[in-house]
């Protein structure tokens, strides 16, 4: 995907999510993260879009805390969340292509304004689905390029990292298949760190197969990770499903 797709999808999902948040209302409980209500997945939201707008306009080099979130509720949390959204959108779009700045995840894009533009598409598409699940609706859908690479993204980046608790005692292989873009991702678990490829390298435990906008919700632990997409050794569904929060 290009950054400007990127930016349009953080664009699209922020101004989904605040719409959301403004009908569940901010004292909402929010199911997909039972510790949280609307108003902290907006506070939460909202200081990490001006975390991550301030590394690339400010050309940040080193990592830097979570700015402090307001304690605000109702309409007054909803207009900081959308002013700290609309920033970030615009600092994004009107940032040099060759803008220097910190990133992370091991197989971050080499430029960081698309690092930052696709982790902040990324981010706020997963929150809206959190927002979403305080109405008790299904989800909207999420355009299956935008999905896969979000999988990929969790997969090759997030899982790659020292901290992932996705282990098993001996080696196992878990295969995730979207059905509708192709894209397959061969996950060896094992007690390091994950280890994905991208492609089928043979036979798996566990095959994972499904259209790419329910394998990102399930992945990301948005929904279920079960069901007849699920085959082989379930137990490593259940294993992801338990130690793949992020």
């Amino acid at each position: 995907m290009k950054i400007t797709a990127f930016v349009e999808t953080l664009d699209r999902e922020g101004a989904l999510l605040a719409d959301v948040a403004e009908r569940a209302g901010t004292d909402a409980l929010v199911p997909t993260c039972p510790a949280w209500r609307i108003g902290d997945l907006l506070r939460h939201t909202g200081a990490v879009h001006r975390w991550a707008a301030s590394y690339v306009a400010e050309g940040a080099v080193e990592p830097a805390p979570f700015p402090a979130a307001p304690e605000l509720t109702g309409a007054e949390l909803l207009g900081w969340f959308r002013g700290g959204h609309a920033a970030l959108v615009r600092t994004l779009a009107e940032a040099p292509a060759d803008v220097e700045c910190w990133t992370f995840l091991p197989t971050a894009p080499s430029s960081p304004l698309e690092f930052w533009a696709r982790r902040q598409a990324h981010e706020t598409a997963v929150h809206r689905l959190d927002a979403e699940s305080a109405l008790g609706t299904a989800f909207s859908p999420v355009a299956a390029e935008f999905a896969e690479d979000g999988v990929d993204e969790l997969l090759t980046g997030f899982h790659a990292r020292p901290r992932s608790r996705v282990r098993t005692a001996d080696p196992r292989v878990l295969r995730v298949r979207a059905a509708d873009t192709g894209m397959v991702w061969t996950v060896h678990l094992s007690q390091e760190p994950p280890r994905t490829v991208r492609g089928d390298e043979g036979t798996a435990d566990c095959d994972v197969v499904g259209e790419a906008s329910w394998l990102y919700a399930a992945l990301w632990n948005r929904l279920p990770l079960t069901g007849p997409g699920v085959t082989g050794d379930e137990s490593l569904a259940r294993l992801w499903t338990e130690t793949a929060g992020i």
